[in-house]
């Protein structure tokens, strides 16, 4: 097993740095030009080339990656003389439109994230996986039927109409939340009530979709691992159902499910866009938005989209070794 993570690590090293390099390779080819992008209405050549030398983007593409992952373990300097900027490490890039750290911006909004993220996250495991359980032990029954109501409902609605209705009933036509306390950020440690006001309505928004596929999956899985062969023999050994079931069955057909939650799980960690702008979280998905068709705010641009990428890779990692215990026999192979 530990030869095993340590392969791993070592590619997910490998494969950092390809993305990395990638990011500003795509970038640099995209026919816009930054620097012309962020300069003024009285723009002239000699502003542009200053801008494309506070950019960093008067140096070679490999350069440029080089200086940013300096930046992550050393910090950086931007701009020249008087009017430089220091960043500490980890340094994600200066933006001259807000005259601030990316990093200070990251720092604000990934806590909303994180806490979109962790929120769906629990809910559709938990409403997913039990429901698709259920279902599968109840087949044919009414539990299963109204689990398949649910997972129909549930595909159906796009998040954006999700979001609308849990806004129009919960908030407006019940009065169930101060409206003014959704999208307000809230330290889930000093203030639990707050946190969980301001992100339960927006996570179970994401929650929804993803828990109905969950059901689904569960279920079908289930229901094809207790028609296994092992699981004819468990019984005939005289082995009472909730042992089969807990010892057996879910071991085996849940396994396929770490690699789907790995995956969405590190899809809204880059950045649940939609949601977040229904509900008006201020996190990674709207600066990223905000970044590309308002100010076109290329330090920014680049840092979420290496972070979101980052995020996958790493999942993919936490997926492996999670997949690798759960069954010996990818180690092996």
């Amino acid at each position: 097993m530990f030869n095993f993570v340590v392969r791993r690590v070592i590619y997910t090293l490998i494969l950092l740095i390809l993305v990395s390099i990638s990011v500003f390779y795509i970038f640099d080819w995209i026919p816009v030009d930054a620097a012309r992008l962020i300069c003024s209405k009285q723009c002239t050549p000699a502003l542009v080339e200053a801008n494309r030398i506070r950019l960093g983007l008067d140096v070679p593409v490999l350069e440029q990656w080089w200086r940013f992952m300096q930046g992550l373990f050393l910090g950086r300097d931007y701009g020249q003389g008087a009017a430089a900027f220091h960043c500490p490490a980890p340094a994600f890039g200066y933006t001259f439109t807000r005259h601030q750290c990316v990093t200070e911006l990251i720092a604000k909004t990934f806590p909303v994230t994180l806490s979109l993220a962790l929120g769906a996250f629990f809910l559709w495991m938990v409403v997913g996986v039990s429901l698709g359980i259920l279902a599968a032990k109840n087949r044919g029954k009414f539990l299963d039927k109204a689990s398949t109501v649910f997972v129909l409902v549930g595909t159906s609605l796009p998040t954006f109409l999700t979001g609308v209705l849990i806004i129009i009933f919960v908030v407006l036509k019940f009065n169930l939340i101060d409206p003014l306390q959704i999208g307000n950020w809230a330290n889930p440690f000093t203030d639990p009530v707050g946190w969980l006001k301001a992100f339960f309505f927006p996570s179970l928004t994401l929650a929804i979709a993803y828990a109905a596929t969950y059901t689904r999956f569960t279920r079908s899985n289930v229901l094809e691992t207790a028609s296994e062969d092992y699981i004819r023999t468990a019984r005939a050994k005289g082995l009472s159902e909730k042992v089969i079931l807990r010892k057996h069955v879910l071991r085996a057909a849940l396994a396929p499910l770490v690699t789907m939650a790995g995956l969405d799980f590190s899809g809204l960690l880059g950045g649940a866009i939609i949601t977040e702008k229904i509900f008006g979280l201020d996190g990674l998905g709207s600066l990223s938005v905000k970044a590309v068709f308002q100010t076109y705010d290329l330090p920014i641009i680049v840092a979420t989209t290496i972070i979101a990428s980052a995020f996958v890779v790493f999942m993919n990692l936490i997926v492996d070794i999670a997949y690798a215990y759960i069954d010996p026999r990818v180690r092996i192979k």
